[in-house]
This record gives C-alpha cells, structure tokens and sequence, in this order.
C-alpha cells in the first residue's frame, strides 16, 4: 500500500507570497509572460440574476458570488472556462433547458458589449488567435445538469449555441444519465443514455468534465471516453478524504493515463480539513432563504436565487485560513502523482466562499505563480500548469475529433 506523499510534503510547506506584497522580478516577468488559462471561473450568473455587465468592478476585495473583467484583467489570466451554473432547483423542476439557453444567450450578449476585452473560443485556434489579439478566450463551460434525461438532441443544439465544455455529473443529485459524487447511487455509474451523451461528446469535440462524478461514473466514463477527459476544478482524498467531491488516487491516475488533466480546486474546502471541519460544524445560517413551494415556478426560483445572490459573501476567520505555500503543496503531490503534463488550475473564483487559496480576488493571480517560484519549481513546469497543459488538452478534444 503506497504512502501518501502529502503527509511529508506538508511538514515541508515553505512561506511563500504574502498577500500585500509585491511579486518577485522573477515571478512577476513569468505571470506576465505565461499563458493563464484556467478552467473554472464563475462569470453570468450574478449578471442574470442582479443585472449589470461583466466590464463593472464590483465592490471591494471580497463580493459575493461573481468576478469581474477589470479584475479577472489584473489577474493576468489569458483564457478561461466561463461557467454557467444551473442550480438544482431547475433540474428538480425539468426547467434546466430553459435556464441553459437564458444563461448562454447572456453569456453571448455580455460578451458582445464587451468585445474589446474578451471573446468566445470554440477551439484551441480561437484561444491562440483572440490571445494574440490581447483579449481573455471564454470557453463557455456548463456546471449543472443540462437535461434531466441526457438528450443528444439538447446537446447538440447547446453545441451549436458556442457550449464547448459540459459537466457530466450534477453536483447536488443523479441526474438522467450520471451519478453525483453527493449522494446514493441510481446508475452505478453511467447509463446507456449517458453513454450515448458521451459519445456524442466525443464527436463533437465537447470537453468531458468530471468534477462531482462519482467513483464508478468517473471510472466508466474514462475508460469509454475517444479523448481525454479534464477535471475543471477538483479536490483530492489525499488532503481532505471527508469532501465527497474528492477524487482518489486510483481516480486521478486512471485520468491521466487517457492524457487527462486535473485542475486543482482553489477552494480550500477540498484541500483543508481545518477549513472544512469549521464550515460543515457551524450553526445553521440566521436568516436562511425561504423555501420554495411544493409547485414552485420559474419566477420564484429565480427570485430565490436573487435574494442569494444579494447577501454579502462569506469572509472565513483568519484563524482557519492556511497560507498559499499550503495550496502549492496540494499542486505538487499531483505533480508527483501524476506527471508535470497532467495538472492544471481550476480556481472556482465568483462560486461559493470567497476564500481560495488564502486569495479574496481573482486578481491576486500572481501569488500562485510566486508560490510556484518560491517552491523552486523550473518556469517550463509553471507555464503547464499555468495554462499549457490545459491547451494542448483542449486542442486535442476540439480539433481531434471525426465530426
């Protein structure tokens, strides 16, 4: 039974960049220099729900649910998964589709009055081109179940409409084709339906996202899959084996050996049991959000979320917050674990608690490539993971497949 490496790699965590302080030359140069692509930023859903546009700065270091271009700018990224969350009160519902194409036609609409600064990518060519042009690449990226029934025909309509990227398991329930992470299982894995879907993935040049899959469907689904497959944002049972979004050891190399890429969750939840055990042992919220009723509409289910999306966000005590060089150690056991070529960045930035990797902004980009640095890592082993990997992975689905 091999030992997990984190138990010796933490002990050996270095101080790294510190929040305030300015780069190293070195840093700064490389985070200017590499291709940042990260494949899970949460952009749209605020605007859906509160209004405004992409291009405004939101208030403050920490605002809630949402980022912003000015920031995700000062942050140095170059290229992003765009996430569009369908929460699972529109699955439960059979409202999903109609949410979908209300947040893509969104998505597109902001993109459109923001075309100076930012495009949409269907292929690996498009993220070099608009690269080249001086804007971020946005890889339109569906989280949450896009049909209760995993229907081919949705799928490729949804293709058509510029979606590249579809998470295959829903994150609170089993959907129609796929088993969650969260929960009992209903298909021991995937279904004929899901293998149909995966299939027409595949012929598509869909990225296959396995984050929330369950063991069996993450298993099944990589051995079936034509191509790789890529986690967007993803933790590890190696760090914290209570999160049941967590991939195993046996996981994670099973992806890799089809060419995958894991990218490695910011989200402190998945990689810090101090973290974790705080939030899931506090006290139930004082003032929760009213419960839906029984037939609950899509106009009360958007209302809901309106009034979510209007509290403050969540600032974690200092006490829990453990420092970036920690987060490093987390990227560095799936470097050894799986090979420099098969590790990416999935920061979850805009989505949840506003704390990832100690950073309150997509904008402290650069302290992850001074973490790297100050860890002693080569620049040609920063660059992959900064975005390389998720490139040449990208271009291997997108422009590989027998359409």
């Amino acid at each position: 039974m091999r030992t997990p490496l984190h138990l010796a790699l933490l002990v050996a965590a270095v101080t790294s960049a510190v929040p305030g302080q300015p780069l190293s030359e070195q840093a700064n140069s490389l985070h200017k220099e590499a291709f940042i692509f990260d494949a899970h930023v949460h952009f749209i859903n605020r605007q859906l729900y509160l209004g405004g546009n992409i291009a405004e700065r939101l208030p403050g270091p920490v605002s809630g649910i949402g980022v912003d271009l000015p920031t995700t700018r000062e942050g140095g990224l170059d290229a992003l998964f765009l996430n569009l969350y369908v929460e699972p009160e529109y699955t439960k519902r059979h409202l999903e589709v109609k949410q979908t194409l209300r947040l893509l036609e969104l998505a597109h609409q902001q993109i459109r009055d923001n075309h100076a600064d930012i495009e949409v990518a269907l292929t690996a060519g498009d993220v070099e081109r608009i690269h080249r042009a001086g804007k971020i690449a946005a890889v339109l990226d569906l989280e949450g179940a896009f049909d209760f029934d995993g229907d081919p025909d949705v799928l490729r309509s949804l293709h058509r409409l510029g979606l590249r990227s579809v998470q295959f398991a829903d994150n609170a329930q089993a959907n129609g084709y796929a088993d969650s992470s969260c929960c009992a299982p209903k298909w021991n894995g995937i279904n004929q339906r899901g293998r149909d879907l995966l299939r027409e993935m595949n012929r598509l040049g869909m990225v296959v996202n396995l984050a929330h899959a369950s063991q069996d469907a993450w298993m099944q689904i990589v051995e079936l899959s034509e191509h790789p497959v890529v986690a967007t944002h993803q933790g590890m049972r190696a760090f914290n084996p209570r999160h049941s979004g967590n991939a195993s050891d046996e996981m994670l190399m099973a992806l890799a050996s089809k060419g995958g890429i894991l990218a490695v969750h910011f989200s402190p939840n998945t990689w810090s049991p101090l973290f974790f055990n705080h939030y899931r042992n506090r006290p139930g919220s004082p003032d929760p959000l009213p419960p839906l009723s029984v037939d609950a509409g899509y106009e009360e289910i958007v209302n809901r979320y309106r009034l979510s999306y209007q509290k403050p966000g969540t600032v974690p005590p200092q006490e829990i917050v453990e420092p970036i060089s920690r987060f490093v150690e987390v990227i560095d056991y799936a470097v050894r674990l799986l090979g420099e070529d098969h590790v990416s960045l999935g920061s979850d930035f805009g989505g949840g608690l506003n704390s990832r990797a100690s950073m309150t902004s997509i904008a402290e980009y650069g302290r992850v490539t001074q973490a790297l640095v100050d860890k002693g890592y080569p620049e040609e082993r920063i660059r992959k993971i900064l975005g390389g990997n998720l490139l040449r992975v990208f271009r291997q689905i997108t422009e590989g497949a027998g359409r």
